[in-house]
């Protein structure tokens, strides 16, 4: 085994190079990753990071009015409950705050080089390794973890015209907080879930903001409150109140989760949204662009108390429209309508099941695990894929739901990936690959379920479908379904090859 990290800067010839685990990112995958190797004993891994500090999306997208859309309680690491949240739904600077407060407190950064940007993952068969080619050099390690995440690079849209707008062109993830936007007349591109934060921020300071909307969104008042100082001093004190909150709020998730999987309780849900919508849009003109066509929960859910009020503002126009083209500082919408401009600003998400890694991670054959899916994403429990032994992928496939704590899914998957290295360990055993059949009964039976979900019956297109018209984003049964499915390793869907050595002793 290699000795642990020794924290200096990455490029000193007394770097190690040679890990048992190499994790790639340090946002919320790659930091609970590390807790859980350490509380598991393993101390020879390795994190790295493109970046120059821990928090992975919430490290970059910092755009005004950054919030969760999931109760900050559930939020969390179930390791590292947090009595101090100061809202209902925390904002970025204080979860950026609560990562990096964790990764210290569990010594990560001895752990972690930061600014190595990972290029490529090859399989190498013959050493039962992983080699990994960096920015700051190569490095192998026996097991592979990729917690790069899906909200991890921004998509920018291909419109005529774009690349030669003379103004300021930034996407949400890539706020440009140089750039001042009081008294400009910008365009906003996209509705989702960023821009339904960031829109009320910014209208009262601009000039003239128009607002392209592509597809109308469904957007539910949110239940969020600043959190007293007496009420966080329950929280600290009271270990069970503090539980029994979240566990109220859990309960009120999962009542929702049932909504995606029976869309007929979905009228109720949607019903709450459109009083939403009429009691704060009384323009009928104006409601009527907002109103979408499809059944809620078809798309992400949306949560906002100031969205549809800054969207009534005199200084605020909504085409709902997608883009054309930009013709100088014109942007042009499809329907014909036109908005001269100072900044647009690209709220249009993110690569989610088009992952640029996918493209950067080679089997031992040398072909990507792009080249594997071929536009359709799958992974068994979200987790492992066949034809690449040892490596393990956070936030995978398959396993997104519109309602379920990340930290859930995340948690669950460290389980299974923390089984399947001390079986490794236990049995002497070089590589561990999931069976290509085991995979495929899997996803067979996972786009059976999704089949009567709002998801896919719902009447949307949207980003839970991938180039193929599949979804291979969502999970279709409940948080805990997941957390008892994906949680659990077992070595019979798995292919076990014994090392050299148990080889030579078995002889």
């Amino acid at each position: 085994m290699s000795a642990q990290p020794s924290g200096k800067p990455s490029g000193e010839p007394s770097a190690p190079t040679e890990f048992e685990v190499l994790v790639i990112g340090a946002g919320i995958s790659g930091v609970g990753a590390g807790v859980r190797l350490r509380e598991a004993g393993i101390r020879d891994f390795l994190i790295i990071e493109a970046a120059e500090d821990f928090g992975g999306t919430w490290r970059a997208n910092t755009y005004p009015g950054c919030q969760c859309d999931v109760p900050s309680r559930l939020y969390s690491y179930s390791f590292a409950p947090n009595p101090e949240w100061t809202r209902v739904y925390a904002n970025q600077p204080e979860i950026l705050a609560y990562v990096r407060q964790v990764a210290d407190r569990h010594r990560l950064r001895e752990h972690t080089r930061f600014g190595v940007r990972m290029t490529e993952a090859h399989w190498q068969p013959a050493q039962g390794r992983w080699l990994v080619r960096t920015t700051a050099g190569e490095f192998t390690a026996r097991f592979l973890i990729a917690g790069a995440g899906p909200w991890n690079e921004p998509l920018t849209p291909e419109i005529p015209g774009l690349e030669s707008f003379p103004g300021e062109v930034f996407h949400s993830a890539r706020w440009n907080h140089d750039y001042d936007l009081s008294g400009k007349r910008v365009a906003v591109l996209g509705t989702g879930a960023s821009a339904v934060q960031f829109v009320p921020a910014i209208a009262p300071r601009v000039d003239r903001l128009h607002l392209f909307q592509r597809t109308a969104q469904w957007v539910l008042p949110k239940l969020d409150h600043h959190i007293p100082k007496a009420e966080r001093w329950a929280m600290r004190q009271l270990p069970g109140a503090r539980a029994g909150l979240a566990a109220v709020e859990y309960r009120a998730m999962e009542t929702l989760g049932r909504g995606f999987r029976k869309p007929g309780l979905m009228r109720g849900v949607q019903a709450v949204a459109r009083a939403h919508l009429r009691a704060t849009v009384r323009d009928r003109e104006l409601r009527r662009k907002l109103t979408p066509d499809y059944t809620i929960g078809c798309k992400r859910i949306l949560f906002s108390n100031y969205y549809y009020p800054a969207l009534t503002r005199p200084n605020v126009e909504v085409h709902a429209s997608a883009v054309r083209a930009v013709e100088g500082s014109t942007v042009v919408g499809a329907d014909g309508s036109r908005a001269e401009v100072d900044a647009i600003i690209l709220g249009t998400g993110f690569h989610i099941l088009d992952m640029p890694l996918a493209d950067h991670v080679h089997d031992g054959a040398g072909r990507t695990l792009a080249d594997h899916w071929q536009g359709s994403p799958e992974a068994y429990l979200g987790t492992v894929t066949a034809g690449f032994p040892n490596a393990f992928l956070l936030l995978g496939p398959g396993l997104g739901t519109g309602h379920s704590s990340a930290f859930a899914i995340l948690e669950a998957q460290l389980e299974l990936v923390l089984g399947a290295l001390r079986t490794a360990r236990s049995s002497g055993s070089a590589t561990i690959e999931v069976r290509a059949e085991v995979q495929a009964a899997f996803n067979k039976e996972l786009q059976a379920a999704l089949a009567g979900t709002v998801y896919n019956s719902g009447g949307c297109r949207s980003y839970y479908l991938d180039a193929n018209g599949r979804n291979s984003f969502s999970w279709p049964w409940s948080t805990g379904q997941l957390r008892s499915r994906v949680g659990r390793f077992d070595s019979r869907d798995f292919t076990l090859t014994p090392s050299r050595a148990r080889q030579e002793s078995d002889v």
